[in-house]
């Protein structure tokens, strides 16, 4: 059997909320903990350059971001990235 690959991201457009956790961070954190296979988390800070155009808003929800998963339970077994941290990522897509 080939192992899970779970692969999620947020952007970051604003405050985490009530749907990020539901969508995207439990289910998430869920399969993290019970060992059902490789976790990638990233911030989708690319795609939320069109939507937010205040530099310090960008920081300040990216980092707030960072922080939601960080405070729900991440783990230290995952790998957790912001997509401006992967130049190969525009390369390849855009």
């Amino acid at each position: 059997m080939s192992e899970k690959i779970m692969l999620t991201g947020i952007k970051p457009t604003g405050y985490p909320h009530l749907g990020n956790y539901i969508g995207a961070i439990k289910p998430a954190l869920q399969m993290s903990k019970n060992n059902e296979g490789k976790a990638l988390y990233f911030i989708a800070d690319y795609h939320a350059l069109n939507a937010v155009h205040d530099p310090e808003k960008f920081s300040s929800y990216t980092k707030e971001v960072a922080a939601t998963w960080l405070s729900l339970g991440l783990g230290e077994d995952v790998i957790f990235y912001r997509q401006t941290e992967v130049p190969e990522i525009l390369e390849l897509a855009w």
